[in-house]
């Protein structure tokens, strides 16, 4: 059975990424979804001189390996002042000390959402320049704009954004048999 690793790129408990990223990551079939929560591997902030000092973290080296283990991820990007949260950046500065290519050239549906009319498009957006270079293989892109007005009861109620949603799993799904 596949092994697809979920990322909500935040840590907050009422996350509207992670509640896009687990209505999307039900959508696939016959796959073992591995969801990662940031509050579960606490890092110190990234910096050379800690690094010189303690080494990379034990955390960083537990997701590493559980990193291995994927056929394909999943991510959904929370936005914060236009660019990753902070606990997402210091997570991926961490990782790159490991294995520059984190991603591990793996098939990845790459997402984000928020309240605003954009659905993240600006983090998307440097994600998916980014990304590619960390070692990712960026199958698709979904943004779902209007968070709150699109998502109720744990859904996509809007029918063209289901029906793109849709089409953007399935082509995921796709990828990883590959």
């Amino acid at each position: 059975m596949k092994r697809i690793i979920t990322i909500a790129g935040s840590n907050s408990q009422k996350s509207i990424n992670k509640r896009l990223l687990n209505y999307t990551s039900g959508l696939l079939e016959n796959v073992e979804i591995i969801s990662i929560d940031f509050n579960d591997y606490v890092l110190p902030i990234y910096g050379v001189d800690f690094e010189t000092e303690n080494g990379i973290p034990p955390a960083v080296k537990r997701l590493d390996r559980l990193f291995d283990t994927a056929d394909g991820f999943m991510i959904s990007l929370a936005e914060h002042n236009g660019s990753y949260a902070a606990v997402f950046k210091n997570t991926i500065d961490w990782l790159s000390r490991v294995n520059m290519k984190i991603w591990r050239e793996k098939p990845m549906l790459l997402m984000a959402t928020s309240p605003g009319a954009r659905g993240g498009a600006t983090v998307l957006e440097s994600a998916r320049g980014y990304f590619p270079y960390m070692g990712a293989n960026i199958t698709d892109t979904f943004s779902l704009p209007s968070f709150y007005d699109h998502f109720i009861e744990d859904e996509i109620n809007d029918d063209n954004l289901k029906e793109y949603i849709y089409f953007k799993v399935s082509s995921f799904q796709r990828s990883i048999k590959s």
